[in-house]
């Protein structure tokens, strides 16, 4: 019985969010609040159970652990955005967590998306026993990473044979790399169309199997 009633409210709903391709109406605005709506109450009450509880409410119970009360205390001063006259008290906590979070996140960052970068560019070109696909690989790829470098070298202007063409190959390559990054993300987004589809096509109305 519950299972029907979930199969026919996702069916619904699912239609509902898709006819917003002819034209924004009440079903869909009804939908997309629900989805927002929902989700909010599912975030506060998964930030209650796995954050709140386990890690001030319970050890600050248990006894010796009141230094929890001053991060709490932080946390709570968000609330204060509501209330124009002592709003400016929830840039405290908003100061505090930018702080901390550039300094956890920056050296993070860092390394992934500068150092490993860096590590994955500087390969050998040619080992004894490498296959010649891969050794055509590794020389494609640093003069790409070479070409997309210069072009972003505007020290010099982007003029005759090194500078200029470098440049040249270099906005190709970046071109690519954007390209890539966008099918991927449409790919992500048709894989996403497709499950849908098979729910409604298959678990609602049993067209196929």
């Amino acid at each position: 019985m519950y299972d029907v009633i979930g199969i026919w409210a996702g069916a619904f709903f699912t239609l509902a969010i898709y006819s917003f391709l002819y034209k924004e109406n009440p079903i869909y605005r009804l939908a997309e609040h629900l989805v927002v709506g929902i989700s909010l109450g599912y975030g506060i009450a998964v930030t209650y159970s796995n954050v709140l509880k386990p890690r001030l409410i319970d050890p600050v119970n248990s006894g010796g652990h009141w230094i929890l009360v001053i991060p709490g205390l932080m946390g709570f001063l968000y609330i204060t955005r509501f209330f124009p006259r002592i709003s400016w008290l929830s840039r405290y906590p908003i100061a505090l967590l930018m702080g901390t979070s550039m300094g956890v996140a920056f050296p993070l960052t860092m390394k992934a998306a500068v150092l490993r970068q860096l590590e994955s560019a500087i390969i050998p070109l040619y080992r004894e026993g490498m296959s010649w696909d891969v050794v055509l690989g590794s020389v494609i790829m640093l003069l790409g990473t070479l070409a997309a470098l210069i072009y972003f070298f505007f020290s010099k202007p982007h003029k005759g044979p090194f500078f200029g063409f470098g440049s040249r190959i270099g906005i190709w390559v970046i071109m690519l790399g954007f390209g890539a990054t966008f099918g991927f993300t449409v790919m992500g987004r048709i894989s996403l169309l497709i499950g849908r589809v098979q729910f409604l096509l298959s678990d609602w109305l049993h067209l196929i199997k």
